[in-house]
């Protein structure tokens, strides 16, 4: 299972952390390893400013290279939520210094996904919304129409690069809204009105 997650394609999170709009997607990947399998998220030692980012996931059910983004649909029929977890404070550092951005991304346990939900029970694709609540309060705010890339144009674009495999994960970027995490905070996740996932901070 790859996973593969797109950075800066929210207009309002590119803004809040100051970056520059991008003119293709940005792409990152996570191993397998990054997957979290236990109840409750353990903040590493080599970091102290973790971030929450909430993204919307479409799980690939084919095999598929160069696809054209007008048959994008047929390589994916679930629909999940999850976090990419940041080492923001490393991340910065890396990306002083020009260098990738794995020890920030990809570490061990960085990766949450909720519950995968049949892709035909949402109408529009492109009309989605979710949200992330910490400590019972909404802290971040999504929805596919806003994506400066659409999902059936993400996974044109990276099949360009990466042949994509059933199972294969793509996380779709995340809105503005995104912070830091302490121990005892709690987090759930929401699609549409769907809890997706709940998850301790230790």
């Amino acid at each position: 299972m790859k996973i593969i997650c797109i950075g800066r394609n929210y207009t309002d999170h590119i803004e809040e952390l100051a970056n520059e709009k991008p003119t293709d997607p940005v792409i990152f990947m996570k191993p397998d390893t990054a997957l979290l399998r236990e109840k409750d998220f353990y903040i590493p030692g080599f970091s102290e400013d973790i971030h929450y980012e909430v993204e919307l996931l479409v799980k690939i059910n084919k095999v598929g290279k160069h696809i054209n983004a007008r048959f994008a649909q047929k390589y994916y029929d679930e629909i999940g939520l999850g976090i990419d977890f940041t080492a923001r404070d490393v991340q910065a550092k890396l990306k002083e210094k020009g260098l990738p951005w794995e020890k920030a991304k990809a570490f061990d346990g960085s990766v949450i996904m909720g519950e995968w939900r049949p892709k035909d029970e949402f109408a529009d694709i492109n009309d989605i919304r979710f949200s992330l609540k910490k400590n019972g309060e909404v802290v971040q705010q999504g929805h596919t129409a806003l994506m400066l890339w659409k999902v059936d144009e993400l996974v044109a674009y990276v099949s360009r690069y990466f042949t994509l495999k059933k199972g294969d994960v793509i996380f779709t970027g995340t809105p503005a809204g995104v912070g830091k995490i302490n121990p005892n905070d709690y987090l759930e996740g929401f699609l549409e009105d769907k809890k997706s996932f709940a998850l301790g901070v230790k």
